[in-house]
This record gives structure tokens, sequence and C-alpha cells, in this order.
């Protein structure tokens, strides 16, 4: 039932990968993600800023809509300054560690073009500063751009057309290892939107009818926590979340499983919503785990905390070492489309959930412990 273009994932995580998308220098892969909307012929619309929300159409028409969101941005950097040598110094865009930014390799966009540059550590070489290179802290003024381009001075790269401001990309360097394995920067999200792709393009290849009008949602702002804010509109009951899921000692989260978050930093995922994708997982032998992440929120949580009262889940890809040089595998990108394709397919968790607001008849029970009376 749930057959997908492996090749096709693949094929669209490296394209999506190799596209530059810091937050805030989306506007290219909004393009490609489009393009690829529109070979499938599905509606879709585009806010001012680039957020894009599709529509996969229920037949026949639902009273309810569900959606599923992932984001295009990535983390990046920023130019803070022009220093005297010739050399930029750098702040992040998005929260993540200068210790994964030393040794990258970056373009930097100003008004003029595009130049290639490394981000070096501020004592680069042990030849030169002995010792002195292992106690360097760790931080972003502790690091800098050395620009491939003639110019030692700042008036050089004023000249060249650099300035405070300008975006920095960085190289996401993606490989697939035959035995499945997958190591890039950014596949936090760029693997989550490709296997959103590849189930919609099952689904529209095959003509399969869906019981309920499902929205694709592609925010372009979440790694600076505003993500699904910008388009998630009210005719939405139920909103799946597709992001990483952490890999470590400390999670129960696998590279080779799809992972429920029961919860986040920004609090619990809908209870019936995560007990009907369990649910799912089981009924369809669905490799799932279920983690809490205790450092880690997503678009669930701007959309709720914009206040939308929808219904929120966040199902997740195992990754090792996020926001560093991540690593996945082919087998939890898999789990994760045949978890999103069931999800798809299946009824509305509660036909209550049409009404933005009603009586309680219709609302759902959680198990309670039975109360002991006591007889007076």
């Amino acid at each position: 039932m749930f057959e997908i273009d492996e090749s096709y994932l693949a094929c669209q995580m490296l394209a999506l990968l190799n596209i530059p998308s810091p937050s805030g220098y989306t506007d290219q892969i909004v393009h490609h993600v489009c393009s690829q909307l529109k070979a499938m012929e599905l509606h879709h619309e585009v806010t001012r800023r680039g957020a894009i929300r599709a529509t996969i159409p229920a037949e026949p028409k639902s009273p309810q809509d569900r959606a599923i969101c992932v984001h295009l941005d990535t983390l990046g950097g920023m130019v803070t300054q022009i220093k005297s040598n010739g050399r930029l110094a750098i702040t992040p865009v998005g929260t993540w560690s200068s210790r994964f930014a030393e040794g990258a390799r970056v373009t930097i966009y100003t008004s003029k073009e595009q130049y290639r540059g490394s981000v070096m550590p501020l004592k680069a070489s042990g030849h030169v500063f002995g010792p002195e290179v292992d106690t360097q802290p760790v931080d972003w003024d502790n690091v800098e751009i050395r620009v491939d381009t003639d110019g030692t001075l700042k008036q050089d790269m004023l000249e060249k057309g650099f300035d405070v401001g300008d975006f920095v990309a960085f190289d996401a360097n993606p490989e697939i290892v035959p035995n499945g394995y997958i190591n890039s920067r950014h596949l936090d999200n760029k693997a989550g939107a490709a296997i959103l792709l590849a189930v919609a393009k099952s689904i529209t290849d095959n003509k399969i009818a869906l019981p309920v009008d499902c929205h694709l949602l592609f925010t372009i702002f979440e790694e600076i926590g505003i993500g699904a804010t910008e388009v998630l509109y009210s005719d939405i009951n139920e909103l799946i979340v597709i992001d990483c899921a952490m890999v470590s000692e400390k999670q129960n989260s696998s590279e080779h499983s799809v992972t429920i978050a029961m919860m986040d930093q920004a609090g619990p995922f809908d209870y019936h919503l995560n007990r009907k994708l369990s649910a799912l997982c089981l009924e369809n032998r669905i490799n799932f785990r279920k983690d809490v992440f205790k450092f880690y929120r997503s678009d669930s949580a701007s959309a709720i905390e914009s206040g939308s009262d929808v219904r929120t889940a966040l199902v997740g890809f195992g990754i090792d070492g996020s926001h560093g040089y991540e690593r996945t595998h082919m087998d939890s990108l898999r789990e994760t489309a045949k978890l999103i394709f069931a999800y798809m397919l299946s009824t509305p968790t509660f036909a209550r959930d049409e009404h933005d607001i009603g009586s309680i008849n219709g609302f759902p029970h959680q198990p309670v412990r039975e109360l002991i009376k006591i007889e007076t």
C-alpha cells in the first residue's frame, strides 16, 4: 500500500541540500519546491515571504482539513564586521555552536556577487600558535571567514561589495553511503521536505483518493522560531510536523525507525493524535519509537504559540549530531514516509473537530483511575 519512490526521495533530498537556504535567504528553494508541486499538478499558493501551502483534495470533499508541515530553511550565518585584515566576522542564523562551523566551506552573498570562503578559528595554525590552538574558546567571536579573493585590507573588501548583513550559506556536503547511511549538514529539515514530496508524488502518481483534504505546508523561518505561524489557517484541524529526532545514548530515537515525539520543550503533543499515530504504526508494521526532547522545538510550537487551536504531533527521522554534520539512514526516511502515508489515508480522528467550538457532545475521554465509592 505504502510504496514510495525512494530514488525520487533521494534525488530530491540531494537537490534540496544543494540549494542554499539559511533562514531569510530562501527564495530559490521556494521556487524549486513549487516546481515539484507544479509537476505533480497540485494546487499551491505562496505567502508574501515565501511559505508554501499546497493541497491534495479529498474525494469526495471532506468537512475537515489536515496538514503535514516541514521547514525549508536551515542554519547559516551573517557578516557582522569587515575586519582590518580583510576577513569577515560572523554571527549565527539559527541556534548552533561555532564548533560545527570551523572548517566549513561557505558562500557569501554580497550585493554584487557571490564569493567562496572558509570558516577558520582565529588561531588556525599550530605552526604559528603552538599549543594555543587547543585552548581557544568555542564561540562565534573566535571564528572568522577567510574569503577566496585577493584583498588583505578592509577597504579592498568594501570595494568588492562586502558589507555587514551579507548572508553566509554553509555547504551541505551530502554523501549517501551504499549501506544506506546519509551524512550531510542540513538534513534538518531537507530530508523531511524530501519525504513529504515523495509521499505526495506517490499519491498523485497513483491517483489515490484521500478521505480528508490534506495541505502540504513548507515553512521558511522555523530555525529562528517563527515556523508555521505564517501559513496555518483556521480550516486545519490537525497538524503533523515532520522534523528530525535526535539520536544519542540519552534518547530513545533510532536512525532506523520513525520517532513519535511525546513531548518537547514546548510541552506535550496531542494525546489522541499520538495514540492514533502509534496505532497506525502497529497496524501497518512500521518500525517506530517514542521519545521526549528536552531542548527542542518545531513548527508545532510556533503554531500553538500563535494561537492556533489545532491538534499537533511531531514525527521524526532519526538524526545523529543534530545542528552539526548530521547523519541518518534511508531506513528512517522510509519508515517516516510510511507513517505519513498511513496517516494521510486515515479517517478523521474526531468528527467533532470540524467545528472550531461546540458542545461537549463528542469530546473525547482520556483514561482515569476509577474512584472507589465508600458507603456512608
